[in-house]
């Protein structure tokens, strides 16, 4: 440990303060005529000292004391702990060398720890302790070096087979440490054929066939073979069949097909590819997928009364949204009888009042159904009707006076989330035009985006909602969204951040509330066949304050299945049901309750699925490895040799590190300082009293 003093004023306030000492004793024993000279000195050599340190003590300087820490090197093996790697070989065998192995550094004093993928220590090496069903090296690798962050991690040692099936691959990026690598499993290229994958849309609409659901097919050392590929659902009825022929012993083609959608509700549809004779595996010739399958899309009507670049955004954002149908209408004279039949779920005004009053002639119809409505504010917008038809935001302005203002996302909004990046580019983008004038907030409204003008923050809104009311509203007060949409795709080089803030202002004033007191709903569509299926219940009173102590019903039915039923109370505490793994399957669940005195009910469905990428592919994957350890100054190692990575530690050094930690105190905070204040004036006092003064 080493320590000095560090002051916080010039060098030369210390000669001040030695000055000030010798002043003190000079002034007070110069005319000092009981003591002799040399009583004289010795009582002013005291009074100096101790006037100086005061002095020098209220400059209040630092001490800095700075210790050295030494950091031993440490070594974790990083385990990869998915399923794939029961099939890979003798785990036994190969726990056994990680421990010789650890055993070995911790003699030479260092440490070594066994982690796995899921960041938990591994005891031992059997199948059981290999359950992933997914395996993520990059989020493995990552999250050592942020759990490991300051320490000496010297090396990493990856024990996997190589094989990857989520994420990005870890040889994208480089490690702070050096990363060794130990190869498990056989990468010799068997007999087999198997779905690599399939591509299927999210969404269909009822009546429909949801097109180009595409299987991706695969095979190895199987030429000249051919095998039926068949989409089958819940039930197990066959809705399409197809042939794929192995043309030769590495063979890839994606098969396309087309499936109905006859029912509303999430549907699980499962492929299979025949398995022939002499496959490796015969798992890996199954997927299962599922489609959300909707009754009828949004329909929004979007009127203005002339064309501008702004609508051409408008389409082009609300187009990438498969649940929304735009339909766009530039509105002449002779448009005003055919709109009185016009059916829309969400209404979009630009430019609507209008200043030419074509609005009078058809908008109070339209408003009237009481539907979502969308202002959008331009030039040829009558503000003084504008006013009046919503209760977002009053405008006070001139007809015609503009300013220039960017965007800055409301910190306070938290009807959805805005992403840290996507409100810092929103920010960046081009100045809009406005009504220049006195803003008004309406009670209710929530402020999505603000006025920033010339720098300054003001409380003006540009993208405001209020969804109180018999009809929810919201209302965009600037022209220029193309001119947005242009500089965020010449920024990043997509139309994301723009288009997503669009989109979910859209879907929060069309969605269709909630009006019952008690809502239960999984936290998830879709759950794996080995995850619990968690409910959350929420019951309500009469204003839709939350309450609790609640008694609840569940019942949930697999598609053909039968009804269990289960009953549970939740707390303040505790507002979610757990239910122990199901089977594979389609599920519908109606929860019931009696909230203050009414039978409340909510149901719905979700879907239970046996997707296993671990039985997808087998071959471990050694060149993967390879690359990693030699990108990262590191070996690579079959399992069975994994002890000769000792002789790669020592030749690539094992080196403490020192710390410095660098600590700044006040130097008055030592209570030896005081003591030695009080030893100098009392030695001073006795000695006067000695030399025969008062």
């Amino acid at each position: 440990m080493k320590s000095e003093i560090v002051s916080q004023t010039p060098a030369w306030y210390i000669l001040l303060c030695v000055g000030l000492g010798i002043a003190l004793a000079v002034l007070y024993y110069i005319r000092a005529s009981i003591f002799s000279p040399a009583q004289k000195r010795i009582l002013a050599v005291v009074r100096g000292i101790l006037g100086a340190l005061v002095a020098f003590l209220l400059l209040n300087p630092l001490i800095k004391t700075v210790n050295s820490l030494i950091l031993k090197p440490k070594v974790v093996v990083l385990v990869d702990n998915s399923r794939s790697m029961r099939s890979g070989g003798d785990l036994k065998q190969a726990g056994a060398g990680l421990e010789a192995l650890k055993k070995d550094i911790e003699k030479k004093g260092y440490e070594l720890e066994i982690r796995n993928l899921d960041d938990a220590p591994v005891n031992a090496f059997t199948p059981d302790a290999f359950q992933g069903r997914k395996t993520n090296l990059s989020a493995g690798m990552n999250a050592v070096m942020s759990n490991y962050e300051g320490q000496n991690l010297s090396d990493v040692i990856l024990f996997s087979d190589g094989i990857i099936n989520d994420g990005v691959s870890p040889t994208f990026q480089k490690y702070p440490f050096r990363v060794h690598t130990v190869g498990f499993g056989d990468s010799t290229q068997k007999r087999d054929a198997f779905i690599a994958g399939v591509s299927a849309n999210k969404l269909a609409y009822l009546g429909n066939n949801f097109c180009m659901v595409s299987l991706d097919i695969g095979s190895y050392l199987l030429r000249g073979k051919t095998a039926r590929v068949e989409i089958r659902d819940t039930e197990g009825k066959v809705l399409d069949t197809k042939t794929v022929g192995y043309g030769s012993d590495d063979t890839f083609e994606s098969l396309p097909f087309q499936l109905p959608a006859n029912a509303v509700g999430k549907q699980r549809f499962i492929a299979r590819l025949q398995v022939l004779e002499g496959e490796h595996s015969a798992q890996n010739n199954s997927r299962e997928f599922v489609v959300d399958v909707v009754n009828g899309k949004e329909k929004i009507l979007l009127l203005a009364p002339a064309p501008h670049p702004d609508i051409k955004a408008l389409k082009s954002i609300i187009d990438r949204n498969e649940l929304f149908e735009l339909n766009v209408k530039i509105v002449q004279e002779s448009d005003v009888a055919a709109l009185q039949s016009e059916v829309f779920d969400v209404l979009i005004l630009h430019q609507f009042p209008d200043a030419g009053q074509l609005h009078t002639r058809f908008l109070g119809t339209l408003l009237s159904r009481q539907k979502p409505v969308f202002f959008i504010l331009g030039p040829k917008t009558d503000l003084s009707y504008f006013n009046g038809m919503q209760n977002i935001v009053g405008i006070n302005s001139q007809l015609g006076k503009t300013d220039k203002v960017t965007a800055k996302v409301n910190p306070s909004f938290s009807l959805f989330t805005i992403g840290q990046g996507q409100g810092a580019l929103i920010a960046d983008l081009p100045p809009l035009s406005v009504p220049f004038g006195n803003y008004m907030v309406q009670t209710g409204s929530d402020v999505i985006l603000g006025q920033y003008v010339s720098g300054i923050n003001t409380s003006r809104p540009l993208l405001a909602v209020n969804l109180t009311g018999t009809r929810k509203m919201a209302a965009f007060l600037g022209e220029g969204l193309w001119q947005w949409r242009l500089e965020e795709y010449a920024m990043t080089g997509a139309h994301e951040h723009l288009d997503d803030l669009v989109l979910k202002t859209l879907q929060l004033i069309s969605v269709r509330e909630e009006k019952g007191k008690l809502r239960v709903y999984p936290v998830a569509d879709v759950f794996e066949v080995d995850q619990r299926v968690t409910f959350v219940a929420e019951v309500y009173n009469e204003i839709f304050e939350r309450i609790f102590d609640q008694n609840i019903r569940l019942k949930v039915k697999p598609r053909g299945g039968a009804e269990k039923v289960y009953d549970f109370t939740i707390s303040e505490g505790t507002s979610r049901f757990e239910l122990s793994t199901l089977p594979p399957g389609v599920y519908t669940y109606e929860a019931s309750a009696t909230v203050q005195g009414k039978q409340e009910v909510s149901a719905g469905q979700f879907v239970v699925s046996d997707t296993d990428l671990e039985t997808q592919n087998t071959t471990a994957d050694f060149s993967l490895l390879r690359t990693l350890a030699r990108e990262n100054n590191g070996d690579f190692v079959p399992a069975n040799q994994i002890i000769e990575l000792r002789h790669s530690l020592e030749k690539k050094g094992l080196i403490n590190r020192v710390v410095a930690q660098e600590d700044l105190k006040d130097l008055i905070n030592l209570r030896w300082l005081l003591a030695l204040i009080l030893a100098l004036a009392t030695v001073e006092w006795v000695l006067r009293k000695y030399f025969g003064s008062y």
